[in-house]
């Protein structure tokens, strides 16, 4: 079983001898890592076919090479027809096609997240200089950014303030009233006490 295991890669049996035959194989597995003559030797003594033990060293020791063990896979079938024996498949795990391209679809390059992804946004300076979020700025680029940040936030809350007493304004020459926020109001009374 252990020389049809290497030579097709994968059988079908019986649980018990699956299991009995992973305790065996395993260890021979190991042994074909390392290519010697007395490796070779070792091996052909338990296997005692030379066309397995050929396929063993150049086919699959070259596949498990950097496997630390567990070469083997059991996978349940259910019971057989005739005397209801619990049947499996034992293979080779890196032979096994299509799990491995499963594997490979499933992983993904990892996308690094950034907190303002890569759009451009312009400062309110003279200078016209253009801030990305690319990771590939430098570490004073980001500072840079960071201090005129409160400076856009000031400028943005005096245009609120400005449109804002421009409305209040309109609205008592034409009579009408607005619906202050509770933002305003405090601004009013600020306004108001100055």
């Amino acid at each position: 079983m252990a020389s049809s295991l290497i030579l097709q890669k994968r059988i079908t049996t019986t649980t018990a001898k699956a299991k009995e035959l992973r305790t065996f194989v395993e260890p021979i597995i190991t042994r074909s890592k390392e290519d010697s003559t007395h490796s070779r030797r070792m091996v052909f003594k338990n296997l005692r076919d030379k066309y397995a033990v050929s396929e063993l060293f150049r086919e699959v020791a070259t596949k498990v090479g950097e496997r630390p063990g567990g070469y083997t896979r059991i996978i349940k079938l259910g019971n057989r027809q005739g005397d209801n024996a619990d049947m499996c498949i034992i293979e080779l795990v890196d032979y096994n096609e299509n799990l491995l391209a499963e594997k490979a679809a499933a992983i993904k390059p990892k996308s690094t997240r950034r907190r303002r992804g890569g759009k451009k946004k312009e400062t309110g300076e003279d200078t016209g200089a253009v801030v990305t979020a690319d990771a590939s700025e430098t570490e004073a680029g980001v500072a840079e950014e960071e201090a005129h940040e409160p400076e856009a936030k000031t400028e943005a809350r005096a245009e609120d303030a400005d449109t804002t007493e421009a409305k209040a304004e309109e609205a008592e020459e034409t009579g009408e009233t607005l619906e202050a926020k509770p933002e305003e109001d405090e601004d009013k009374e600020e306004k108001k006490e100055e």
